[in-house]
C-alpha cells in the first residue's frame, strides 16, 4: 500500500536557483500585483539577476553562510527574489506572518536568531527594536542593499537547511521547522512532475508567501517556466479579474478563499474562467458541495485536493501512478519517494498517518525533545488521522487534537462540517467544541448561508439529526455573513471562539472555551 524512497536524502542543489534552465530568458516569469492598475513584470533574467544581488548584498553586510533572516511583508516580487537570493547564499530565509501579534512575531525572531530583516513599513513596528531591517517601501532602500553581478550559489550538503518557516502555534508557541535544500528539491520537482506543469501555464497566486501554499506554487512554477500572477494578497475582486485578464490555468488557494469567489456569482458569470483547467486547493478540507461549484463555474478544470503539510514533504500524496481517478473526496496516494503508514487505530486501514520521504523536516529548530516526539525511526508522526481504501487511497478524517468527547463518542469537527454543508442552504460551515456540563463537549456550528437561501437554527439541527448520529448534531447555531480569515488564509477558529463567548454574555450564559 505504500511507496518506497529511493532516494531519501531528496535531490541535489540549491533551492534558490530552481529555474536554472529558463535563467537567461527574457520571457515574462513574474507579474506583480501589488498595484493591479500598474503591474510590474519580471522576466526570468530578471529575477535570476536580482536574486544573484541579493546574495551577494547579503554577504556584503557580514551574513554568512547558515545565519538567518526574517521577510515580514505582503506578497510581492522582493519577498521572492529575496528567498531565492538568501538560499543561493546559504543563508536561511524566515518567512513569518504579518498577522501575528508582536510578542510572536519577536518570539520568532529571536529564536530564528536573525540577523536582519527584510520587512514593508506597515510591519516593521512588529519587530525587536534592536533588529536591522531594510524596507521594501522606504525609497531606494532595498535598491541600495542589492549588490548587482555574478554570483556561484554554494554547493548544500544533504542536510543543509534552506528556509526556516514557522508553524501556526495553534497549540503553543510557533516552531521553526528545518527543511533542507535535497528535500525540497524533490518535492518542487515531484510536483512538476505528477501536475503536468509547462512553461505555458500561468499560476495565480493569491495564498501568503508565509505559507506552504505560496510557496509550493512559485518553486513549482518558476521550476516548470510558468508564469506566475502573484496578488499581495487575497481578495476576490482582484483575484477573479486576474483569472480573466491573464488567462489564469492553474488558480490555487485554501478552500476558504475558492468559496469566496464562487460565492460571487455576479462576478463569475461576466468572467472567462475557461481557461482554468487546475484549482488546487489544500491546507483544509474540501466538501463535495464545493468541489461541484467549482466545476460548475469553471468548467475546463479539475479541482485538485492536496493534502499538505508543513513538515511532510510539504506534499506528500498524490495521484494514482497508473492513472486511476481518484475517489471523491480521497486526497490522494502516497508519491513516489513517500512511504505512508496508520497507527494507533480501530483496524491497519484506519489510524494516524506517518510519513518517510526526502521533503519532511530535518527537525524542529532549538527544540530536540519535539523533534524526538515527532520523528521517530525516520518517521514523521503528523498527528493527522486518516483511512485508506481497498485500493490504497487515502481520506482525511481529522486532526487528533481537533477530536473531542461528546458523552463518550469521539467526534472530528470535519466530520458535522461535511455533514452540515450537504445542507442545500449551506455554504459553508465550520464546527467547534464548547464545554458542557452533562456532555462535556458539544459542537456548535457557524454557517454561512448560500446567496438568497435561508434557514434556521432549527432547521440546521433537525437536518443534522435526520442525517447523522445525534451526537454530531450542532447544539447551538451562529449564521455569519462570511467566515472569519486568519494569516493563513484559514477560517479563524479562535475569533469565532471569542464570537460565540460574546452571544452568550449577551443572553447570560456563560460558555466555556477550551
Amino acid at each position: 500500500m505504500a511507496a518506497t524512497c529511493p532516494e531519501p536524502r531528496g535531490y541535489p542543489g540549491n533551492l534558490g536557483v530552481p529555474f536554472v534552465a529558463h535563467a537567461g530568458l527574457a520571457r515574462t516569469a513574474l507579474i506583480d500585483l501589488r498595484d493591479p492598475q500598474s503591474p510590474r513584470e519580471h522576466s526570468f533574467r530578471d529575477l535570476d539577476l536580482a536574486a544573484n544581488a541579493v546574495a551577494r548584498g547579503l554577504l556584503r553586510s557580514g551574513l554568512q553562510q547558515g545565519d538567518r533572516i526574517g521577510i515580514l511583508a505582503l506578497n510581492r516580487a522582493e519577498f521572492v527574489v529575496t528567498l531565492l537570493g538568501a538560499m543561493r547564499a546559504g543563508v536561511i530565509p524566515v518567512p513569518i506572518n504579518v498577522k501575528l501579534a508582536t510578542d510572536t512575531v519577536r518570539y520568532i525572531v529571536r529564536d530564528a536568531g536573525a540577523r536582519l530583516a527584510f520587512c514593508e513599513s506597515a510591519y516593521a513596528h512588529l519587530l525587536p527594536p534592536d533588529l536591522p531591517a531594510v524596507r521594501y517601501d522606504d525609497g531606494d532602500a532595498f535598491a541600495q542593499f542589492l549588490d548587482p553581478g555574478p554570483y556561484a550559489p554554494i554547493e548544500p550538503a544533504p542536510d543543509t537547511v534552506a528556509i526556516q518557516p514557522y508553524t501556526s502555534g495553534s497549540t503553543g508557541k510557533p516552531k521553526g521547522v528545518l527543511l533542507t535544500h535535497y528535500g525540497q528539491n524533490w518535492s518542487r520537482l515531484i510536483l512538476v512532475h505528477t501536475r503536468n506543469t509547462t512553461d505555458r501555464d500561468v499560476i495565480l497566486v493569491a495564498a501568503p508567501l508565509y505559507h506552504k501554499n505560496a510557496l509550493n506554487a512559485i518553486k513549482q512554477g518558476l521550476t516548470a517556466g510558468a508564469t506566475l500572477v502573484l496578488l499581495p494578497q487575497f481578495n476576490v475582486e482582484h483575484y477573479i479579474a486576474a483569472i480573466a485578464r491573464y488567462r489564469c490555468t492553474v488558480i490555487s488557494g485554501v478552500p476558504t478563499m475558492v468559496s469566496m469567489v464562487l460565492a460571487r456569482k455576479d462576478l463569475l458569470t461576466r468572467t472567462d474562467t475557461t481557461t482554468v483547467r487546475t484549482v488546487m486547493m489544500g491546507s483544509a478540507p474540501s466538501s463535495p458541495q464545493l468541489l461541484s461549484d467549482i466545476r460548475a463555474h469553471f468548467p475546463n478544470a479539475e479541482p485538485l485536493v492536496v493534502y499538505g503539510v508543513t513538515e511532510g514533504g510539504p506534499v506528500p500524496l498524490g495521484p494514482d501512478a497508473d492513472g486511476r481517478p481518484r475517489p471523491p473526496g480521497s486526497i490522494g496516494k502516497p508519491y513516489p519517494g513517500t512511504a505512508a503508514k496508520l497507527i494507533n487505530g480501530p483496524h491497519d486501514n484506519e489510524g494516524e498517518l506517518l510519513l518517510k520521504n526526502p521533503g519532511i523536516l530535518l527537525g524542529y529548530h532549538n527544540l530536540p525533545d519535539e523533534t524526538a516526539r515527532r520523528i521517530r525511526d525516520g518517521w514523521y508522526h503528523t498527528g493527522d488521522v486518516c483511512r485508506r481504501d481497498a485500493d490504497g487511497f487515502y481520506y482525511f478524517i481529522g486532526r487528533t487534537d481537533d477530536m473531542f468527547v461528546c458523552g463518550g463518542e469521539n467526534i472530528f469537527p470535519i466530520e458535522v462540517e461535511r455533514l452540515l454543508e450537504r445542507h442545500p442552504a449551506v455554504h459553508q460551515a465550520c464546527v467547534l467544541p464548547f464545554a458542557h456540563d452533562l456532555k462535556g463537549q458539544v459542537p456548535y456550528a457557524f454557517i454561512v448561508l448560500r446567496s438568497s437561501a435561508s434557514a434556521t437554527a432549527d432547521e440546521i439541527k433537525n437536518y443534522a439529526l435526520a442525517n447523522g448520529p445525534a451526537y454530531q448534531h450542532p447544539r447551538r447555531v451562529f449564521f455569519l455573513e462570511q467566515l472569519p480569515l486568519a494569516g493563513t488564509n484559514k477560517v479563524d477558529r479562535e475569533q469565532l471562539r471569542s464570537l460565540a463567548a460574546r452571544e452568550a454574555a449577551n443572553t447570560d450564559r456563560a460558555i466555556a472555551t477550551r
